[in-house]
């Protein structure tokens, strides 16, 4: 279900670019070039060359994605459709954690560089600077400052990357290259080969650690797919802005590093040996060492620049995924609401910036926040080529986007690629695995005891809606429908049929022959002319309401027990039984028995034998509030309502002594209740009543069809309720009580 339709796609082609290449180009080379030179010497060239072919493996996945689901939230949205929703929580979780953990990275950068700027000026007016200049407190107040600015800013404004920051940073970036480049040839070939010798200092092992730890300067094209959802005419422009994005990086940091290791290095030394002492302001070092103070000053603006850009970028996608999970439930659904005028995620911004800012304070250790986010990003894109994988064999021919001749060679690469850098960097830094560990726990805790309810109901829905996501899930669910009467076949089969979805569930109809059979009698047994006759009606029904029927005549003294057999040896989902005139309290104790023992849904239906699906426009749901059957319940509803318009009522009664502060609390939670099951905008309504039976009698004789939930009387035990009997039995029209597994 696309979540975007509410926000206006107002990011084109450069602006999208823009927001890749102001995450990706400038903080991530400037802090961790000296890094990669003093572990692999001047090889540390190839290793970012090598990282950039990874980065353009991973952006095909993405941008086949991005293409095939152009919705916000990158990474997390790709995972919902392609595995369940609580691997989707866990992948947005820690996605949303990375990007404020490269914002807290990039804010903390600016305030560094500034303070250094800041130092820098106060000596050349006044002499000695003061302590205070370079204390925590100024590095605080700078970086969230910084992110205070940039939060304001992003909520006058939808988005966008062609901030000036971005422009700014480029330029500077050029006028660097373009002076190292002029003064290269005056190189003389003995000096270059004296600083670039050894070239692979730290030899193949030097290469693949340098990869590690600078996989992250590409980290950038992915926000843009993170923010699909606002980009224009996405098919095109998000996969080619991802690719101009890293085409711009890569032709960015080839030269600068390779003048930083020749130009840069003074005579007679080498860039591993500059690198070791001077590991964090290597390139500062080099710059100013062939354009003098000059040079100096450029390299800070241009990390000012590059943080400031960076920061922006990564504090757009954190709001983003934010507004994505929180539209799925996987986040708290307060944070999903948007400015009217102009789809800006406010409260999750915020969130993310308030998130952001906490960590700022907390955080003490930048390498290990940087190393946690690399990691993360790492897994993720991983994740990407699975996902980008799997969608491509569940999805069939039909999803065009995400085909191509290189199937399945590149993303695969890129899974392999990319999860060995996963274990280097956890081995290299178990620091990193140990942060990510904790955000993980939090997140579980958080899911689980809050979030998991609606999170399954909403993704429930969604199924419903959407079947084509059931298969890109790899799932086929099979409805059990056990037949004994061909006047409710096709009634049976049409309420199968909002069970599993179409094209992609199946059913079984499972005929049971009870009793003994005179196999040896020349005439056909009666009992298989009548299962004949309701195998003939079942199959036509089928077929018209795009089921794949299987067909199943067994032979049983107890019908019951067979019913409970065969839907344990298929796997049933769902188990839906015909009342008929069963609703008997003779009946019951065999009912609420094959209820508690089987291991699917079960859902009763009572209808009358010329009542028809197709015709049921006013639906009655009665709730109690306790939850048991949500999610069947909004699987079901989702599904009514995705084959026709039609009109759904949410009903609670409570008691006449009932305050009026407490009426409005109960339908304001009976609303926010509703919209979760339901993917059009439900009717409410709150009575006060002692007699809760004649109250819902009242409105499901007004109505086509009513749903009632069974009662749950024990973990594994289940029983007709005296309501939903009571409800069943006078009301004329028809009825479904749906009870959940387990």
């Amino acid at each position: 279900m696309n979540h975007d339709t509410d926000i206006k796609r107002t990011i084109g082609f450069w602006g999208a670019t823009g927001i890749g290449v102001g995450a990706i180009v400038g903080g991530g080379i400037l802090a961790l070039a000296g890094v990669a030179f003093a572990m692999a010497g001047p090889s540390a060239i190839i290793a970012f060359v090598l990282n950039g072919c990874v980065a353009f493996i991973t952006a095909l996945s993405f941008a086949r994605m991005s293409s095939a689901f152009p919705e916000s939230g990158g990474a997390y949205t790709f995972t919902k459709k392609v595995f369940s929703v609580r691997t989707a929580f866990a992948v947005g979780w820690i996605l949303w954690f990375a990007s404020i953990m490269a914002g807290v990275l990039y804010a903390m950068g600016f305030a560094f560089y500034g303070v250094s700027a800041l130092q820098s000026l106060w000596q050349a007016f006044w002499g000695i600077t003061p302590i205070w200049l370079s204390s925590r407190p100024m590095i605080i107040v700078l970086s969230v400052g910084a992110t205070g600015f940039y939060t304001l800013k992003l909520t006058r404004r939808a988005g966008g990357g062609g901030q000036w920051e971005t422009l700014g940073k480029m330029f500077v970036f050029c006028l660097i290259i373009i002076a190292g480049l002029w003064l290269f040839p005056k190189q003389s070939s003995n000096d270059l080969q004296t600083k670039l010798t050894p070239f692979f200092g730290g030899g193949l092992l030097g290469i693949f650690q340098a990869m590690g730890y600078t996989f992250i300067t590409f980290q950038g094209f992915d926000l843009i797919a993170a923010v699909a959802g606002e980009v224009k005419d996405p098919e095109r422009n998000i996969p080619l802005s991802m690719y101009v994005s890293l085409f711009i990086a890569l032709g960015i940091y080839i030269p600068f590093l390779l003048i930083i290791a020749t130009v840069g290095v003074p005579a007679g030394q080498t860039i591993t040996t500059l690198s070791i002492t001077y590991t964090e302001t290597v390139v500062a070092f080099a710059v100013r060492n062939y354009l003098g103070p000059v040079g100096y000053w450029l390299i800070i603006i241009a990390a000012l620049l590059s943080m400031l850009s960076a920061l922006y970028a990564n504090l757009l996608a954190a709001s983003r995924i934010a507004l994505a999970m929180s539209r799925d439930r996987t986040l708290p659904r307060f944070l999903r609401n948007v400015k009217e005028d102009s789809g800006i995620p406010v409260r999750a911004l915020y969130i993310s910036s308030l998130i952001l800012t906490v960590s700022l304070i907390v955080i003490p250790d930048l390498p290990t926040a940087g190393a946690a986010a690399s990691l993360i990003f790492l897994i993720s894109f991983a994740l990407v080529h699975v996902t980008a994988i799997l969608a491509r064999l569940r999805g069939g021919k039909g999803d065009v986007a995400i085909q191509g001749s290189t199937f399945p060679m590149i993303p695969l690469m890129g899974a392999l690629f990319c999860s060995a850098l996963v274990l280097f960097q956890g081995i290299s830094v178990p620091a990193a695995g140990k942060t990510v560990s904790v955000w993980l726990a939090l997140g579980f805790i958080l899911y689980f005891a809050i979030l998991a309810g609606r999170a399954e109901v909403v993704d429930a829905m969604s199924e419903a809606r959407d079947p084509h996501l059931v298969r890109l899930r790899g799932r086929s669910p099979l409805v059990l429908i056990p037949l004994a009467n061909p006047a409710r076949a096709k009634a049976m089969v049409e309420v199968a049929n909002a069970l599993s979805p179409p094209r992609v569930g199946r059913a079984l109809l499972l005929f049971v022959v009870a009793g003994n059979v005179d196999w040896k009698s020349e005439n056909t047994p009666p009992q298989l002319v009548s299962t004949q006759d309701v195998l003939r009606e079942a199959l036509t029904a089928s077929f018209g309401s795009d089921l794949s029927p299987e067909a199943l005549i067994t032979v049983a003294a107890d019908p019951w027990r067979e019913i409970v057999r065969v839907a344990r040896i298929h796997s049933c989902e769902s188990l839906l039984i015909g009342l008929g005139d069963l609703v008997q309290d003779k009946m019951n104790p065999y009912l609420n028995e094959l209820m508690s023992k089987v291991d699917s849904d079960t859902v009763f239906l009572k209808a009358s034998p010329e009542w028809q699906l197709s015709k049921v426009k006013r639906i009655l749901v009665p709730v109690a509030g306790k939850g048991d059957h949500d999610e069947l319940r909004a699987r079901l509803l989702g599904s009514l309502c995705r084959s026709m318009e039609r009109e759904v009522t949410f009903l609670r009664v409570i008691s006449q002594k009932t305050t009026q502060s407490e009426l409005k609390w109960v339908r304001y939670k009976l609303t926010r209740f509703a919209e979760d099951e339901v993917p059009i905008k439900p009717k409410v309504e709150v009575v006060q009543s002692n007699d809760v039976t004649g109250a819902i009698r009242k409105y499901a004789s007004e109505s086509d069809l009513a749903i009632l939930g069974i009662k749950r009387t024990g973990r594994r035990q289940k029983a007709f309720g005296p309501i939903a009997l009571e409800v069943t039995r006078a009301t004329s029209g028809a009825t479904i009580l749906i009870s959940r597994k387990g």
